[in-house]
């Protein structure tokens, strides 16, 4: 009934990779996983001669989908750890998207952890899988109609003006549906990892915001409940 979906633009190795899929396998969900290189992760379907871009992200999600049997998906990246009781929800509705609002940014090794409201990423999405599928095989359709699809940034402004999130952002606003969204939040929260080899910007001090965002929090990275991220990590 619900399963994993996992892309990856194999960018990353070592520790924050291996532990971010043992946090996923712990799971128990079956995974559907598309990379750019061959690897051994659940169900590993590999796009070939890709280079990593936005519209390479959004073929890798549509590949993944289909792979996948499940109702129900968890968007699962590669530098976010995944508590368990992430795992726990269920979508209520077919026809929302739904994000995990326990999340917490931390980068590798800051002292401080953030998190604010509407924090709600990509990563922490899930909805039932066919109602997914169509929308981003939707989005990929308007990315190729208008020419996106040539342009080879790792961020272009365009990305940002349709939006990451479906369902977060309507089309008066400038975003392709007006899908709607919800939100839960698992008992434990997920920790959205940030490095020098992140696909979006850091966005961990509040310089960073053209927007300051509501309710800003900062919190010692291990005092995060749920987590021991000094051992995990060996800080």
């Amino acid at each position: 009934m619900k399963g994993v979906i996992y892309y990856t633009d194999n960018k990353i190795s070592g520790q924050i990779f291996e532990t971010a899929k043992e946090h996923i396998k712990a799971s128990g969900l079956p995974i559907v996983s598309c990379s750019l290189k061959p690897m051994e992760f659940g169900k590993n379907i590999v796009l070939e001669n890709r280079e990593r871009s936005y519209p390479t992200m959004v073929q890798q999600i549509i590949t993944a989908l289909e792979g996948s049997d499940e109702k129900y998906v968890f968007f699962c990246e590669h530098d976010v750890l995944y508590h368990k009781s992430h795992f726990d929800f269920t979508p209520p509705e077919d026809n929302i998207f739904y994000y995990n609002d326990n999340v917490w940014r931390w980068r590798v090794p800051d002292e401080l952890a953030i998190t604010y409201d509407r924090m709600l990423p990509l990563s922490c999405m899930c909805a039932n899988r066919e109602f997914t599928l169509a929308h981003y095989k939707f989005r990929l359709k308007t990315i190729e109609e208008l020419g996106w699809d040539k342009e080879r940034g790792k961020e272009p402004r365009w990305v940002r003006r349709i939006g990451y999130e479906p369902g977060t952002k309507k089309k008066k606003r400038g975003g392709l549906t007006d899908d709607d969204f919800g939100t839960w939040s698992s008992k434990y929260p997920v920790i959205d990892i940030r490095h020098r080899h992140s696909f979006s910007r850091p966005k961990i001090q509040l310089t960073e915001f053209k927007h300051q965002p509501i309710n800003w929090q900062e919190k010692p990275f291990n005092e995060l409940e749920g987590w021991n991220l000094k051992k995990l990590f060996n800080l």
